[in-house]
């Protein structure tokens, strides 16, 4: 089954949401990136992906956003440009310009990174938001990621913050919120392979 469109998943911690990614990317028979975009924006600048892991999905502390938003237009000098900027803006400038840069050239599924964002001016893309109930959010991050159960749903409501100010920080709207999504889906009772089906249903409808 080929594709189209490109599809943006924006997920609750726990949700689901990067298996989801992942199985439908190869459902359709295009490419997927979650993290894969670290290694490829620690290639381009010459950083260490150790240290862009770190940073993912985590905003700064600075006051960089107008400047981010304008750094990614750069041209040869793109990485050298950014100077002194903190690792975290570093990174999302990166993301930023590869991201773009793929839209004009391929197909592809893309989790999280401000993805539904920097690509809302383009036609082909189908925005995704997938959430799930506390209690299986808090069983999937013990069994999958294997948290301490004592500490999961701390873990789980951090990690949300933390994409929520990410998200807020670098695109100036709020995290999660329905109307910016062309799809909402539950994931509390669905297997991986059932919300595939409905993405790729819902895909395959509106293409």
């Amino acid at each position: 089954m080929g594709c189209n469109k490109i599809i943006t998943i924006t997920r609750q911690f726990g949700s689901g949401g990067h298996e989801i990614g992942a199985a439908l990317a190869e459902r359709l028979g295009i490419g997927f990136y979650d993290k894969e975009l670290i290694s490829l924006a620690a290639k381009e600048s010459g950083i260490a992906p150790e240290v862009f892991e770190h940073a993912d999905e985590k905003a700064s502390n600075s006051l960089l956003y107008s400047l981010s938003m304008g750094l990614y237009n750069y041209g040869a000098g793109f990485s050298s440009s950014m100077g002194d900027l903190p690792v975290n803006d570093k990174l999302y400038i990166l993301q930023h310009r590869i991201i773009k840069e793929k839209a004009e050239n391929e197909c592809f599924v893309i989790v999280g990174r401000c993805a539904d964002y920097i690509l809302r001016n383009q036609p082909n893309v189908v925005k995704v938001f997938i959430y799930a109930d506390m209690e299986s959010r808090i069983k999937r991050a013990v069994d999958r990621r294997e948290i301490d159960p004592a500490r999961a749903k701390q873990a789980v409501i951090k990690t949300d913050k933390n994409r929520a100010n990410y998200y807020s920080f670098y695109s100036g709207q709020k995290w999660g919120q329905a109307d910016n999504f062309d799809l909402c889906i539950n994931s509390t009772k669905l297997t991986i392979e059932q919300a595939v089906d409905v993405i790729a249903g819902y895909v395959d409808i509106i293409s």
